[in-house]
């Protein structure tokens, strides 16, 4: 799949700092030369602790190559504010998904996943997959 066909991935986060250190941590673990395009969408426009619709909504722009767009959440309410743009139906590009996941290992999952060249469905799946990884 060419680069300008991969699902975009975006990660919503109450926390700038934090959507921006997934978002790299999952593109770096993912590697190679084309990696899927992945847009933090942290905090407040004045750059406090929330969630912003503008934010996400120019974050999913900024990724949409027309394979779709996985977006994760970290919390209830930015889960809410996805939600609220989905139902909105022109706020987001068309192919806008919520995936329910664990933020981090999600991320990395949905990232991995779409920089292989998967599509929606199977980055969904991977990112969703996450839930089961156990740590003992």
């Amino acid at each position: 799949m060419s680069d300008d066909k991969q699902v975009g991935i975006v990660l919503v986060s109450h926390s700038g700092p934090v959507a921006e250190a997934v978002a790299a941590l999952a593109t770096g673990l993912a590697g190679g030369t084309s990696t899927a395009p992945v847009a933090a969408a942290g905090g407040t426009e004045d750059g406090g602790i929330g969630t912003s619709s503008e934010l996400i909504a120019a974050a999913a722009a900024k990724v949409d190559r027309g394979a779709g767009i996985a977006i994760l959440m970290d919390l209830g309410s930015a889960v809410l504010t996805v939600k609220a743009l989905l139902a909105e139906g022109d706020e987001l590009p068309e192919g806008s998904r919520l995936v329910d996941a664990p933020f981090v290992e999600g991320a990395i999952a949905a990232v991995v996943t779409a920089s292989a060249g998967g599509d929606l469905d199977a980055v969904e799946a991977a990112a969703a997959e996450a839930y089961t990884y156990r740590k003992v």
